[in-house]
């Protein structure tokens, strides 16, 4: 137990920190605009390309370990859909953002962090799989269905050519491409390079979960959804859960793999939730209650995947 607290108290500590500090200083949300363009295209690019370029090339090749990962969590994502549509009769537009609050976790910002520090190197290539390709997935999903919800006044080419530049450009995946690039060609880097590399991907987690707690201080709970009563035990408990039954079904896996894909899927709704919905004004206060609330609930609920993990009950 003692190993779980020293592994998650640096963790959630650090949201914590920027969490009080938000409150203390009562800084307006525009103060965190340079901080997160450092995180989002400096310093976990930076890491991305670290992890992904340093890794022997036939490792980064396991298209059967992404596929069956994205499997799982839009498996998550269409029952999700399927209860707000058909049970409940929610429009299109609020069970895709409904959808995604319990499928889509926040994997750029606290995966790498916690897979990293919890399994060690070996978790690297599938958190940079995972973050990289599942963020591309989402960012074509969310685009589609809200254009045919008719939430998305944009044409059809337009829309194509908007949702293809922004997965091309998105600094996660052009740093993940730039790391395949690297590995596959064998070329030894620089020193002074990698050591300039190493200091922005330190930075990253860091940095990244100091803004995480900034960001829930600014976001107060105004309204409770009643769908929280679903979208939080499909986000923190079936979701890994599934991730973990469907990885282990194919099997041939390394076990840090696998663990890397189960904490990263148990790991709270992503705030690109709430921008999701307030791009398209839709759900967005009930986003961001579900962000707060996802995350304070897995502290507990990551800490019990982690003793899960370490005391060999979710064998691998």
């Amino acid at each position: 137990m003692a190993d779980i607290v020293s592994l998650l108290l640096p963790f959630f500590g650090l949201i914590l920190i920027g969490y009080v500090t938000a409150k203390v200083t009562k800084q307006p949300a525009e103060a965190l605009g340079w901080l997160n363009t450092f995180i989002i295209y400096a310093a976990l690019p930076a890491l991305f390309f670290k992890l992904v370029s340093r890794t022997p090339f036939e490792d980064l090749t396991r298209i059967d370990f992404i596929a069956t990962d994205l499997a799982a969590t839009y498996s998550i994502f269409i029952a999700l859909f399927a209860i707000g549509r058909w049970v409940r009769g929610n429009s299109l537009a609020d069970c895709t953002i409904q959808s995604f609050a319990g499928a889509y976790g926040n994997i750029g910002y606290m995966g790498p962090g916690l897979a990293l520090l919890a399994l060690g190197e070996g978790a690297a290539v599938p958190v940079a799989l995972i973050v990289c390709l599942e963020n591309a997935l989402h960012f074509v999903v969310a685009p589609a269905l809200m254009a045919a919800a008719g939430d998305d006044q944009r044409s059809r080419r337009q829309l194509i050519i908007d949702i293809a530049r922004k997965v091309a450009l998105h600094p996660f995946i052009l740093s993940t491409a730039l790391g395949f690039v690297a590995a596959a060609s064998g070329v030894a880097q620089p020193l002074a390079f990698q050591r300039f590399v190493d200091h922005l991907a330190q930075a990253a987690a860091p940095c990244a979960l100091f803004a995480m707690g900034v960001t829930l201080a600014l976001r107060p709970l105004r309204r409770i959804p009643a769908e929280i009563g679903y979208i939080v035990p499909a986000k923190l408990i079936i979701h890994p859960l599934v991730v973990f039954l469907a990885l282990k079904a194919v099997g041939g896996f390394d076990p840090v793999w696998v663990y890397a894909a189960v904490l990263l899927a148990a790991l709270p709704t992503a705030t690109n939730v709430f921008v999701i919905g307030q791009q398209y004004g839709v759900w967005q206060e009930r986003a961001s209650a579900t962000i707060l609330i996802t995350t304070t609930l897995s502290v507990v609920t990551v800490s019990v995947f982690l003793i899960a993990i370490k005391s060999g009950f979710l064998p691998a």
